[in-house]
Parts: C-alpha cells; sequence; structure tokens
C-alpha cells in the first residue's frame, strides 16, 4: 500500500462480495449466520462503543433495536469471518434531542438508545473518524453514504414513480418505466497549491475562527482533474497554476463525494478572491503552517483532522508527498 492510501477512509481491504448482492436467498442466509454483524446509523451517525468512542458498535442481527428500521439493510460486505450489514433507525426520536447541534459544523450531541448499553451512542462521523481503525472507517462511510443516497433518490429520475431498493441497497429499480438507478458519487478536488515556500490556503465564512484549508471544487463534465483544479483555483483566488499532479483520493461521505487530492505549481501569486466561494485566501508559509499543526499560532488553525487537507499539507511539511 502507498503512503497516499493512509488517508482516512483510505480503505481497509473490505470484500464487498458484491456477487451476493443479487442473491436474496444468499443474503437471507448470510444474515442468519451466527458470525454476522450489524452496524446501525441514525440520521447518518454511527452507533459506537467504547468510553473513547473509538470503535463502531457491532450488533447481532436479532437485537431488538433493529426492529426500529423502516427499510431493508444494506449489504456491506464479509468482515473477518462473519458477513456484515447495515441498519438505519433515523425513525427513532431520543426523548432529550439537541435539534440546535444536529447538523452543525461541529455536533458533538450523542444520542443513546434505551436498548442499548450505556457505552453505546450515536455520534457525528467527522468528529470521531480519527479515532477509527482502517475497517471500522470504511464500513462508517460506506453505510452513511449509501444510506444517504437512498433519504435523497426515493424517486425516479426519469419518471418521477418511487422507485425500490434492491440489490442489497446498491441499486434502486423503478417499477413505472423499468430505470434502474445507483449510488452517486460526486467527483470533487482539493489542491495543494504551493509557490515557492508558501501554500495557498482558504476559508469558508461558516468555519471556526481561525480555521483554514485547501481549496476544493467540483469536477464539471467534460472535464479532468488538472483542469478542474486550475479553474477552481483560478475562479475562487485568480491563482494562474502550471503544472498539476494527482497524490491521493478520499471517500468523503458528507453526502457523497471522492476527493481527488492533487498538487499544483502556481504561476502567479497575487489573489483576487471571489467573495462569494471564499471569505479569505491568504498564502501560509511552512514556518506558520507549523506552527498551526502544533497549536501555537496565535491566529491559524489547520484543516480538521481526518480531512484529506489535514493530511496533504501534514506530509508536504514531511517532504513526503507519495
Amino acid at each position: 500500500m502507498r503512503h497516499a492510501e493512509t488517508v482516512t477512509f483510505g480503505g481497509s481491504g473490505l470484500d464487498r462480495a458484491a456477487e451476493l448482492r443479487g442473491n436474496p436467498e444468499a443474503l437471507e442466509k448470510a444474515l442468519a449466520e451466527p458470525e454476522a454483524t450489524v452496524i446501525v446509523l441514525w440520521r447518518g451517525k454511527p452507533l459506537l462503543a467504547g468510553a473513547d468512542r473509538d470503535m463502531l458498535a457491532r450488533l447481532p442481527a436479532g437485537h431488538p433495536i433493529l426492529a426500529e428500521a423502516r427499510m431493508p439493510p444494506i449489504y456491506l460486505g464479509r468482515d473477518g469471518s462473519g458477513h456484515c450489514f447495515a441498519f438505519d433507525i433515523s425513525s427513532w426520536k431520543p426523548d432529550d434531542l439537541d435539534t440546535e447541534a444536529l447538523g452543525s459544523f461541529l455536533d458533538q450531541s450523542e444520542q443513546h438508545h434505551p436498548a442499548l448499553s450505556a457505552e453505546q451512542v450515536f455520534c457525528e462521523l467527522r468528529g470521531v473518524m480519527t479515532r477509527l481503525d482502517q475497517r471500522d472507517a470504511e464500513l462508517a462511510a460506506t453505510a452513511k453514504a449509501v444510506l444517504s443516497w437512498h433519504r435523497s433518490h426515493r424517486f425516479c429520475a426519469v419518471c418521477g414513480h418511487e422507485s425500490e431498493m434492491a440489490m442489497a441497497g446498491w441499486q434502486r429499480n423503478c417499477p413505472s418505466c423499468n430505470s434502474s438507478h445507483f449510488p452517486r458519487t460526486d467527483p470533487v478536488v482539493i489542491m495543494l497549491i504551493t509557490h515557492g515556500n508558501k501554500v495557498l490556503m482558504g476559508r469558508s465564512p461558516i468555519w471556526p475562527e481561525g480555521m483554514y484549508s485547501l481549496l476544493a471544487g467540483f469536477v464539471e463534465p467534460g472535464e479532468t482533474l488538472e483542469a478542474a483544479v486550475r479553474r477552481e483555483v483560478m475562479e475562487e483566488a485568480g491563482i494562474t497554476v502550471g503544472a498539476v499532479e494527482y497524490l491521493s483520493s478520499q471517500p468523503w461521505a458528507f453526502p457523497s463525494s471522492l476527493m481527488f487530492g492533487c498538487r499544483g505549481d502556481a504561476v502567479t501569486e497575487e489573489i483576487t478572491l471571489d467573495p462569494v466561494e471564499l471569505e479569505d485566501a491568504i498564502w501560509v508559509n511552512r514556518e506558520d503552517m507549523m506552527q498551526a499543526f502544533s497549536g501555537r499560532h496565535p491566529v491559524l488553525k489547520p484543516a480538521r483532522k481526518g480531512a484529506i487537507a489535514h493530511f496533504l499539507l501534514r506530509n508536504w511539511l514531511a517532504d513526503r508527498l507519495d
């Protein structure tokens, strides 16, 4: 495995066993096996276990909490010696729900279901992603992304009729026009743009004070990754970019992106900010970035740990962009 694949959500070699998705009998048998386990999500939050919330809770397939599910499970694949499924219980309504925390940039609220042990709680994945091992991170991100797609794509894009889940959650079929639909993944470029000893950073107005990250944007139809990097940097910061190379990728299930980490050499230095896209954009030298990563910079805070921006910046500082 290349060092670039060690990014959070970078993959654990999970056997997704796609050959079973179209076999309902085999899946029913797999779910009934004693080794089968279930992970549970509530409104996109995975159920975690442990005092430090550092592992996915794996429940038996017969656990009573699964009665809360309103859709069939998603088959995730073979996890070690058994099969793994994901259930969504978003219909459950906690008694003490903090609606202001839900969906906020830094949602630190936890939800506990009365049918679970005290250490099993639902947590926002972005807040715990760096604590999970590779397998748990891949399972959680996969389940979150696929379940999110089902919630937002209930109706056929061709005729508007409500579609039905198929292929163990990896497809939706329309009974009206016979169209088939598949989970979407939106390609996004995120750019380590350097000019000498400096890297280009930007910030969104909704981010915590002092937080800056690498520039990023969606790849448009008919566009290469390299062209998307140059276009996005020019649109957002007015910087011309020359040579571009691919570095690493990261599945980002918030809700359905695949981040393509790229490196680009800036040809120009003067920033012309697009205020619609960014609140600010600045050049940051290595010395200031090292201070930010150590928590000693008076203003600058780096991208959040676990995000590919943090991964790329950390390895840029270490001269380890392989």
